[in-house]
Formats: C-alpha cells, structure tokens, sequence
C-alpha cells in the first residue's frame, strides 16, 4: 500500500453566510485546498463529499456531482452521509482509495448550510439522525439525548457542571486567534454556568452553535507528491471506524461510547501507534460532555477521569495534551457535513506549524482526529503524522 500525504487544506470561515448557496461555500474550500496544494484541478479522479442535511436546508440531493462542478473539477464524486460524521466518512474512503492505487489524487470534505433555518427547524432536521421509531417519534432532541448521557455519566463517575463549564471555557480560549471560527471570543467557567439552560445538566454553553461552513483536503500518494515535488509533510497514517446502535435505550452503558473506542483502537493499530503517543488531539465536542467521554474512548484517560480533565489543566493549551486547539465544535462552529474534514484540516495546519495555535504544540509529530455521528452511534478517527 503507498502512503496518503495532505497535500493541500482549505476552508471558509464558520458562522452565518446569510445569501450564499452550499456550493459557492465548497468551492470556496475546494478552491483552497488546491491552491494550497500547487494541485490542478484536472489532476484530481474522484471528490468524496460529505453532507448531511442538504435535502432538507437546501431541498438539494445529488449534491456531489454539483459540488464537482462547482469546484472546477472534471472527475465524478460520491456523497458520503453518515450525521455528522458525514465528511470523516468520506476522507477514510479517500485514504483507503489513495491507498489502494485506484486513485493518486483525490478531493475530500465536506459541507453544511443551517442558518438558513429557524432554530426549531435545524433540530427538527439534525433529529432526523436519531432512531425516528424509538426516539424521535417519543420526542428525543440530540440536546436531550446528550443531556441523558451526560447524567448517567455523572451517575457513574461523579463530576458535574462545573467541569463542562471549563471544557467550554478552554475551547473558547482557544478560538479567538482562529480566522475560521465562529465564535472568537473568550467565555469565564462562571459565564457557562449562567447560561440558560438547555436540557439540565446542559446549558446554552455547553452546546456547539448553528453553523454555516465547507472544508476541503486534497489528499495524494506519497509516489504523486515525490513525482510532483509537492511540500506535503503531514501524512494520514491511520484511519478506524466503529459503529454503535442507533437508540440510546438500546445500549448497555450511556456513559461510553464503544463506536469512538473501536474507531480509535483501528486508528492506532493502522498507524502503528499507541494512545501515549499522541501529542495533539481535535474531538468531536458537539457538547461539552461529548469531549468528555471522546478523551475516554480514545484511550486518553480512564474511565471517569476524563470529566476533569481541562479543569486540571490537563488538555488546555498548556496541558500535556491540547485538545481542541482550533476552538473545537463547540466555538469554532459545527457545519456538520463538513466537521470531519475541518477538524483534519485544522490538524494538518497544527502539524505543519501554520496553525495561529501551533506555538502551543511546536514539537508536535502525531495528532488525532475523532468525528461523531448521532450519540456516537457512528465515529471515526484518523492518525495524522509529521512524515518529513
């Protein structure tokens, strides 16, 4: 198998982008993301295209295809969906690609539009990710099944509000120097625990915003970037999937999340490596008890040790594993279909050391990406290297 290298990574920014269509805002990534590369558009076989929602935000199916023109490309595309691991998804079946030789050179990410829609009606849209016989018809936002996640956690490990309260401190903290963010702007523990509340133990901080916003990555054989002189120094050496049922009632344990821990145990094995080794981590944090059990799953830290972690200190910025650096789901924004492939691209510019947050990890050589479907009923998770 050759070696899949990130050649090139681009991204709009998150927030609201009132006016403009889902694919003048992945032209705007794809775009990017070449030029990034010094990769011509012609050269590129295939676009994997994760998206979620757009039937309904948009009325618009059969978006890739769309989404290729759009972005100048002469290749056909596949429409990856799987919630909001949609664009995860996606850039693991571009590496497996890339890997096997049927592909040198692919386009993968992703894209969501949601402000265009009232509040009621994204919820009711993202609601369409959950088990709609069991859970929806019964009333089941992913605000409430969280929060029933988020109170067997406690249950069972201890903690409380307080602790998500500094996960979302941290994660803003670490958004403001972010150009793509949504949210660049600082939030006290005490703020997030005056929010309003959402779904107890959740309040308004604890959630991840609406967001607009694409991601790109052109990802290529290492024999293409060697052949092609490209600068490509960071390479995707791992990539895992897990999958979980899809109602809540139906596990065992609401507190963990085994999909997370499958994907991960694939990821490292794939890559060679061990939890230990990893210097910097990007996780699916769509509500502040989400990063929580992701450090968990990921083999991170034990079992009911998660839960303090940022009020330690343990993943800030100073910590000995910054988690988040790019302000995460929850401030840099959640375009769902298009999270997977902006965590991998904020990573890749962590690892490349033009990230505005890469003076936080300057020897950094191994990072992680973790994406998340529904209430981890789908994740996946990627090894990223410094491989020159």
């Amino acid at each position: 198998m050759t070696g899949v290298r990130v050649a090139g990574v681009g991204l709009t920014p998150f927030g609201e982008h009132a006016g403009r269509t889902g694919r003048d805002l992945f032209a705007e990534a794809a775009l990017a993301a070449l030029d990034d590369a010094g990769v011509a558009g012609d050269d590129v076989e295939h676009l994997n295209y994760g998206n979620f929602m757009g039937a309904l935000a948009e009325r618009q199916g059969h978006q890739a295809p769309l989404m290729a023109e759009a972005a100048g490309l002469r290749c056909a595309g596949t429409r990856y969906e799987e919630a909001c691991a949609s664009a995860g998804v996606a850039v693991r079946e571009a590496v497996r690609a890339v890997r096997s030789g049927e592909n040198d050179v692919m386009l993968a990410g992703g894209m969501e539009r949601m402000t265009n829609l009232s509040t009621a009606e994204v919820t009711e849209s993202l609601a369409v990710a959950a088990d709609e016989l069991f859970e929806v018809r019964a009333g089941v936002t992913f605000p409430g099944a969280y929060a029933l996640m988020a109170r067997a956690y406690f249950d069972e490990y201890g903690g409380g509000r307080e602790d998500l309260a500094h996960v979302a401190a941290k994660n803003h903290a670490n958004a403001v120097n972010n150009e793509y963010a949504q949210y660049q702007r600082e939030i006290t523990v005490e703020q997030a625990l005056d929010s309003p509340a959402v779904a107890s133990p959740l309040h308004l901080f604890d959630a991840c915003p609406i967001t607009d916003g694409a991601s790109a990555l052109v990802l290529v054989s290492e024999e293409y970037a060697e052949e092609h002189d490209l600068d490509a120094p960071v390479a995707i050496t791992g990539t895992g999937q897990g999958g979980d049922r899809a109602a809540l009632q139906d596990r065992t344990d609401m507190a963990r999340t085994p999909a997370a821990a499958d994907a991960a145990a694939e990821a490292y094995g794939d890559a060679g490596v061990a939890s230990d080794e990893v210097d910097v981590a990007e996780v699916h944090d769509c509500f502040t008890i989400a990063e929580v059990m992701a450090l968990e799953a990921l083999d991170f830290f034990d079992p009911g040790e998660g839960i303090g972690a940022a009020r330690r200190g343990d993943t800030t910025r100073d910590g000995d594993l910054p988690v988040n650096l790019s302000g995460g789901l929850k401030a840099k924004g959640h375009p769902v279909g298009a999270t997977g492939g902006s965590q991998i691209a904020e990573m890749t510019r962590i690892l490349r050391g033009d990230h505005p947050n890469s003076d936080a990890v300057p020897d950094a050589t191994v990072g992680l990406t973790h994406n998340a479907g529904g209430t981890v009923a789908s994740a996946v998770v990627h090894v990223l290297e410094v491989a020159e």
